[in-house]
């Protein structure tokens, strides 16, 4: 059939040319572009899915870019530790020389004291002198904020806590098991040590956690001559003693806890007989001036020792069994990273601490220090550090027996004019308190280095391996393949060059009706 006014074959080749054209543009546009999906008709799901995984590999450049920046501020914060921990150092040294009374001037030891302050101040200068773009490291500033602090503990660092915003928490303890100190108790039924001949010792030999002294008595010495013997080398034993009910000497470690203990080995009883109250006892765990109702040991029999440890405490932290050593406890978990030192109950203070039973210890309102390093906004993927204050008034905090008598000292009693000073202080104490300062900033540097290897570090190869994963991901959604691209490249220019050809003799069929008219 052969028509002039309608020619449906020029309008099929015009249709079939202008989807060949449609189809040479896309491959056209996806070559140049490089890109599968230049908008949402090349593929709504896919485009979907790449502009989700698209704001991913944003999220997780920038946990990268926030682990690098962590790392930064926990680099500057290391730097004024390792000032500090090489100041007191010198700190110790000082003490030591200047306990050396007998070769020193007074000239020397005033002078020492000057580089005593001297160092102090320094201390002092760089734990508020330290900080990232004006933001204080070293100064408290990074430290958590805590409220209603009860009075059953001494002591207490909060070294992590992950909050959510605007959330408090409370730091719940449940003694389950108290602490102990080591104890024997010498009895003589007497006030006096009764030996068998006028002529006769009494030697002993008292052991503890820092060493041991042999002692030796004669007949007729007083249980507070006993007790006050022991005690002077109370320093190098780590054993104390006290005079029990007239009749016995209590010894008892300086600490709490299973690293403690007490022995006694009698090297010479001096014929002191066996009545059936003279001898050794255990110390009753429940009163401190009592014993328990059978000995562990004659003092004859104890040639070969008599040996009694402590106990540490038994705690758990909201619900997380804790670490114990002595009235010390810790948790370090994901969200909560504690230590704490539980007071001991001065009315039993040579035998247990910390009472059994539970309370709320403090409540955590805020603070810290907090790094985002996920790609999600949440707090599963933020990670908090808490960094105290590094000044001399906040360091060494320390119990100190003087004379009978718990003394609690910080690094700044070493300045001059107080107890500590080397002019004229206690420097036994002093060295007690610039150790404890120097445990203090190396357990500090030993956290924000293991933050930096294990958290940051870790988080960073992590983080790493997930935008190179998530990045191939969007790329197979959303790039073009060249190949497949190119042969379409080509297929689409043969296609729209045939259809031209063919819209050509399309048009041209129409023609053929003149030869019906001659």
């Amino acid at each position: 059939m052969t028509r002039i006014n309608t020619n449906v074959t020029s309008l099929l080749s015009q249709r079939v040319l202008s989807q060949n054209n449609i189809s040479l543009t896309q491959s056209l546009e996806r070559l140049s572009t490089g890109l599968r999906i230049n908008r949402g008709k090349d593929d709504p799901a896919g485009l979907i899915a790449s502009q989700n995984l698209r704001a991913e590999i944003e999220g997780l450049n920038q946990a990268v870019k926030n682990a690098e920046r962590a790392d930064q501020v926990v680099n500057i914060a290391e730097g004024g530790l390792q000032e500090v921990s090489s100041l007191l150092n010198g700190l110790q040294a000082l003490v030591t020389q200047t306990a050396n009374t007998g070769g020193l001037s007074q000239e020397e030891l005033e002078a020492n004291q000057l580089q005593i302050d001297s160092i102090l101040q320094t201390i002092d200068r760089v734990a508020s002198a330290t900080s990232f773009q004006g933001l204080k490291l070293l100064n408290g500033n990074m430290d958590y904020e805590t409220a209603n602090i009860t009075s059953a503990i001494t002591a207490f660092n909060v070294h992590g806590a992950k909050l959510s915003y605007g959330e408090t928490r409370d730091v719940d303890v449940l003694v389950t098991q108290s602490a102990q100190v080591a104890g024997l108790l010498l009895s003589f039924a007497g006030n006096n040590v009764d030996l068998g001949g006028a002529t006769s010792s009494f030697v002993l030999e008292i052991g503890g956690s820092l060493g041991s002294r042999e002692l030796t008595f004669a007949s007729g010495t007083t249980l507070t001559d006993i007790a006050a013997a022991i005690n002077s080398f109370s320093d190098v034993t780590g054993v104390r003693a006290s005079v029990s009910a007239t009749t016995g000497v209590r010894l008892f470690s300086d600490g709490f806890g299973t690293n403690e203990f007490v022995s006694v080995k009698i090297v010479d009883d001096g014929g002191i007989g066996t009545g059936s109250s003279i001898g050794i006892y255990e110390l009753d765990a429940t009163d401190a001036n009592a014993a328990d109702t059978a000995a562990l040991t004659t003092f004859g029999s104890a040639n070969n020792g008599v040996l009694d440890r402590g106990q540490d405490v038994g705690v758990t932290v909201n619900g997380i069994r804790a670490t114990t050593k002595g009235t010390n406890a810790a948790i370090n978990t994901d969200f909560l990273d504690v230590e704490l030192d539980l007071k001991y109950d001065d009315t039993v203070s040579n035998v247990n601490a910390a009472n059994l039973g539970a309370f709320t210890a403090f409540t955590i309102n805020g603070g810290g220090a907090d790094f985002q390093l996920s790609s999600r906004v949440n707090i599963g993927g933020k990670v908090s550090i808490g960094v105290g204050n590094v000044a001399a008034r906040e360091l060494g905090q320390s119990i100190v027996n003087v004379n009978g008598t718990d003394e609690t000292y910080l690094l700044q009693d070493l300045s001059n004019g107080r107890d500590l000073n080397v002019v004229d202080g206690n420097h036994t104490a002093a060295q007690k308190v610039i150790e404890k300062a120097i445990k203090q900033v190396s357990s500090l540097r030993g956290r924000l280095g293991a933050f930096q290897q294990n958290v940051i570090g870790a988080t960073i190869r992590s983080l790493g391996v997930s935008v190179e994963n998530t990045t191939a991901a969007e790329s197979v959604i959303r790039d073009a393949d060249f190949a497949v691209e190119a042969a379409s490249l080509t297929r689409g220019q043969i296609l729209v060059q045939s259809s031209t050809q063919v819209l050509g003799i399309a048009n041209q069929q129409p023609q053929s009706a003149l030869q019906l008219l001659g």
